[in-house]
C-alpha cells in the first residue's frame, strides 16, 4: 500500500495543478486579445497533436469504426467545442478564480444527466439528493445571486477589464456554468455510447479531441476571422493549455486511474478549484470574495456527498469505465 501511494501522489498533484492552471492560461490568452473561439480551437488542435503523437509512440491502432467517430463527434461538441468556447468567453467577463470554482460543479451536472439518459443508473438516496441541493446552493453563493450576481461575479470580473461587472459579469458567470452543464451532458453521453468500446482511452480521446478541433477549425474563422499572433506569453499559454492540459493531462488521468483507482482519480475534482483559486489570486492578482470561497467549499462538499460508494477499490468495471471514458475537465 505504501508503494502504491508513492506511485500515484505525484501524478495526482501534477494533474490537479495542470487542470487548475488551465483557467489562468485561458485568462492570459483572452486578455491578449485571442477570441474565445480561437482559444478553444487551439486548445483542441494542440491537444489532438499531442495525443496522436502519444498514439504513434505507443503504436496503438487508430479506431476505424464509423460509429466510434460519429459518437466521438457528438461527444466533442458537448465536452470540447462548446464548453471550451463558453469558458473562454466567460473569462472575458469574470476571473479565472470564479471559472475554476464553477467548474467544480461538473460532477453534479454529470449525475443529473446520467440519471436522465443512462439506463440502469442507480437512483440517488437521501445523501446524494442532499449533495445536489448543497451543490447548487454553493453555485448560487459563488455567483452572489442576492446581489444580482454582482457580489462575486462583478467583483471578480473587475480584473478582467472594462467588460467586467454588471450585465457582463452575469453573462460570464452563466457562460461558465453552462460549460459545466455541457460537461455533465457529455460525460453521460460517453458513458452510454463509448464507455464499453474496446479501443483504449488514449485512442478514443484522440478521436474525440480531433473531432472537436475539426469543428472549431471550421467555426473559428467564420466567427472571428483569421488567427493572429497574440504575442509570446499568450502563445505559450495556448501551447501549454492544449498540449499539456488537453493532451498530456488526459494521460496522467489515465495513469492515475490505473495506479490508484477511480476514487482517487475522481478526487482531482476537489483539488482543481484550489489550484485555480491560488494561481488566479497569486499570479494574476485576481480578487477572491468571501462568497467565492464559501460557495466553492460547499460545491466540493456536495461532490463528496453525491459520489456513489466505491465498488471494490480500484478494479473491475469502475476501472474499465475510468480507463475508457474519463476525460479532462477544465
Amino acid at each position: 500500500m505504501v508503494g502504491v501511494r508513492g506511485r500515484w501522489w505525484p501524478g495526482f498533484v501534477a494533474l490537479s495543478a495542470i487542470w487548475g492552471a488551465s483557467f489562468a492560461l485561458i485568462k492570459v490568452a483572452v486578455e491578449a486579445g485571442v477570441p474565445p473561439v480561437w482559444v478553444a480551437a487551439w486548445r483542441c488542435l494542440l491537444g489532438a497533436a499531442a495525443l496522436w503523437a502519444i498514439l504513434a509512440v505507443r503504436r496503438e491502432a487508430v479506431p476505424r469504426d464509423p460509429a466510434v467517430w460519429g459518437h466521438s463527434a457528438v461527444a466533442a461538441v458537448l465536452l470540447n467545442a462548446v464548453p471550451f468556447v463558453l469558458f473562454s468567453y466567460g473569462e472575458t467577463r469574470v476571473s479565472s478564480v470564479l471559472a475554476g470554482v464553477l467548474n467544480a460543479a461538473t460532477p453534479l451536472f454529470t449525475m443529473v444527466f446520467a440519471l436522465a439518459v443512462v439506463p440502469g443508473e442507480p437512483r440517488p438516496g437521501p445523501r446524494r439528493l442532499a449533495g445536489l441541493v448543497l451543490g447548487f446552493a454553493g453555485v448560487l453563493t459563488v455567483l452572489g445571486v442576492w446581489h444580482g450576481f454582482g457580489a462575486s461575479a462583478g467583483g471578480a470580473a473587475g480584473a478582467a477589464g472594462p467588460s467586467g461587472g454588471g450585465a457582463g459579469a452575469v453573462a460570464g458567470g452563466l457562460a461558465c456554468l453552462a460549460a459545466t452543464c455541457c460537461y455533465g451532458a457529455g460525460f453521460a453521453y460517453l458513458r452510454r455510447h463509448l464507455a464499453t468500446r474496446p479501443q483504449s482511452a488514449t485512442a478514443l480521446s484522440a478521436v474525440q479531441i480531433t473531432c472537436g478541433g475539426a469543428q472549431l477549425a471550421v467555426a473559428a474563422p467564420l466567427a472571428a476571422g483569421a488567427p493572429h499572433w497574440p504575442g509570446p506569453a499568450a502563445a505559450a499559454a495556448l501551447l501549454v493549455l492544449g498540449a499539456l492540459g488537453t493532451g498530456v493531462g488526459y494521460i496522467l488521468n489515465l495513469d492515475l486511474v490505473r495506479t490508484a483507482g477511480t476514487a482517487v482519480a475522481a478526487a482531482v475534482t476537489y483539488a482543481t478549484p484550489l489550484w485555480a483559486t491560488a494561481i488566479g489570486a497569486l499570479l494574476l492578482a485576481e480578487p477572491v470574495g468571501w462568497n467565492t470561497l464559501v460557495g466553492g467549499l460547499a460545491v466540493i462538499a456536495a461532490v463528496a456527498l453525491t459520489r456513489p460508494p466505491a465498488a471494490g477499490g480500484g478494479g473491475g468495471a469502475a476501472v474499465r469505465w475510468g480507463r475508457r471514458a474519463r476525460q479532462p475537465v477544465g
